[in-house]
């Protein structure tokens, strides 16, 4: 199948025209698209289906439960398929079986091992203040978010260890953070704050053949190896914010394939 991948376009401040790419199968939407949702708009009437996931941005200022529901909802109402610790099974023009797992994620400030996660949910404390997020009237800080995040990671793993027994013939892995440190974006490197964009799920990406996210502001494409088998590749086609030249490079119109 093959795919368009969009992630953190930050619509409410970016000045960006997203336009399918011809060849594409399939839009994937993997988070801060914009924050105030009025971006998805962008997306109702696609030629090809749309499959979204929510951004950390997706929630600032709301508690996130009714976010959830809410962005769900709303990309529903415009034609979009939204995805939180949910699976979807794809057909592509070839008649191949597409498993798609999709989720957030979030953080579980495990990326550096047990012993860096005080230091590593210290320095998430700056994010989640700008975040403003709350969850049933209490504020979402990084217990809340590492709590959400091993549920998120439970489901998924639950997910990709289960056989194919003929079900599906490959699986895509939509996720918004990173799923290891070799994700982590150069400019900041292996620091506390990093934890706050990657996951140490690096056991679980041999389960998946492609493995695309958003989070980092960069542009990522790498292979793991996986024992007799074709490595997986791991993706992240962020545009990102200008006025930090975050967009130098950028190519709208890559399509990616698994």
């Amino acid at each position: 199948m093959k795919l368009q991948l969009l992630s953190d376009l930050h619509l409410e401040t970016e000045n960006f025209d997203p336009r399918p790419v011809p060849g594409a199968e399939l839009l994937v939407l993997a988070g801060d698209i914009d924050s105030r949702w009025q971006g998805y708009e962008r997306f109702a009437g696609w030629p090809v289906p749309v499959l979204a996931i929510g951004g950390n941005h997706e929630y600032d200022g709301r508690d996130v439960d009714a976010a959830a529901a809410g962005l769900r909802a709303h990309c529903a109402a415009l034609g979009l398929r939204y995805l939180e610790c949910e699976t979807a099974l794809l057909t592509d023009a070839g008649g191949r079986r597409i498993r798609v797992l999709g989720t957030t994620r979030w953080s579980d400030f495990d990326l550096y091992g047990a012993a860096g996660r005080e230091r590593a949910e210290r320095a998430a404390a700056y994010f989640m203040r700008l975040m403003g997020s709350t969850r049933g009237g209490q504020p979402f800080d990084a217990a809340a978010v590492r709590a959400q995040a091993l549920r998120c990671r439970a489901w998924l793993e639950r997910e990709l260890r289960q056989p194919a027994q003929g079900r599906w013939d490959a699986t895509l892995v939509v996720t918004h953070f990173g799923p290891s440190i070799r994700s982590v974006d150069p400019r900041y490197g292996r620091q506390p704050g990093s934890a706050s964009f990657c996951n140490d799920d690096e056991d679980l990406i041999p389960y998946a053949d492609l493995w695309l996210h958003g989070h980092l502001h960069c542009r990522h494409d790498y292979l793991w190896p996986r024992a007799g088998r074709a490595p997986t590749r791991v993706v992240c086609q962020a545009l990102g914010l200008e006025k930090k030249g975050e967009q130098r490079g950028y190519d709208p119109g890559l399509v990616f394939e698994v």
